[in-house]
């Protein structure tokens, strides 16, 4: 089965007058949707745009394995839990595992607007230690595991004609972040999103050049 969720169906959240706009893909704050809880271990996928100055103060989490993906700018990040700093830059993954409790800053401090997709996780085994750490330049189709998820997150910059096979997974959750892609026949674009479930042997069709999110899924 392939699921399709365009960009304009995603829940508008975040705090505009504050420089905030988020898009949610899936049920979240004050837009709940109880038929739109999670696609297996993926419980949020959120578009985030900032602008210059600025983020989200210090708040807390629990029991989720956050990934982050930068399309543009630079993301400050502060760790409250355990001290660590920096910046994430486009190419860059950052991986905050909450465990039994953390707490972070997110915030632009830079001059430009910042843009980045963050995908949260439900862990196979509730607890545990936080955890941080960065991938820099992340290269095209090189895969990068979140155990603790048991989840990989595959990240593809096809060129314009260039099929990208989609992983044998029982399930996979794929993200569009540019480009025109075809998949099995339907048309997506950015922020456009497929929910697929045992599905063999499919693969995308890059229109134009492009880069997106590919989440290969334990059941």
């Amino acid at each position: 089965m392939i699921d399709v969720r365009r960009a304009a169906d995603r829940y508008r959240g975040g705090d505009e007058d504050a420089g905030i706009s988020t898009r949610h893909a899936f049920s979240f704050g004050s837009s709940y949707d109880p038929d739109n809880i999670r696609f297996g271990p993926v419980l949020a996928c959120n578009e985030e745009h900032l602008t210059a100055g600025s983020g989200f103060d210090e708040h807390p989490h629990s029991h989720t394995e956050i990934v982050t993906w930068v399309l543009e700018g630079e993301l400050t990040h502060w760790d409250a839990t355990t001290g660590e700093s920096g910046l994430v830059r486009p190419g860059d993954v950052q991986r905050l595992g909450a465990g039994a409790g953390a707490r972070h800053v997110e915030r632009n401090d830079g001059a430009a607007p910042l843009r980045f997709v963050q995908t949260w996780l439900a862990p196979l085994t509730a607890g545990g230690e936080p955890s941080y750490e960065v991938v820099r330049g992340l290269a095209d189709g090189t895969p990068y595991e979140v155990p603790r998820a048991g989840a990989v997150l595959h990240v593809r910059r096809p060129g314009a004609g260039e099929r990208v096979p989609v992983p044998a997974a029982e399930r996979v959750y794929l993200h569009v972040v540019r480009g025109d892609l075809r998949l099995d026949g339907a048309e997506l674009g950015p922020g456009d999103s497929a929910r697929i479930t045992g599905e063999k042997g499919l693969e995308i069709t890059a229109g134009s050049p492009g880069e997106l999110l590919i989440w290969e899924l334990p059941l």
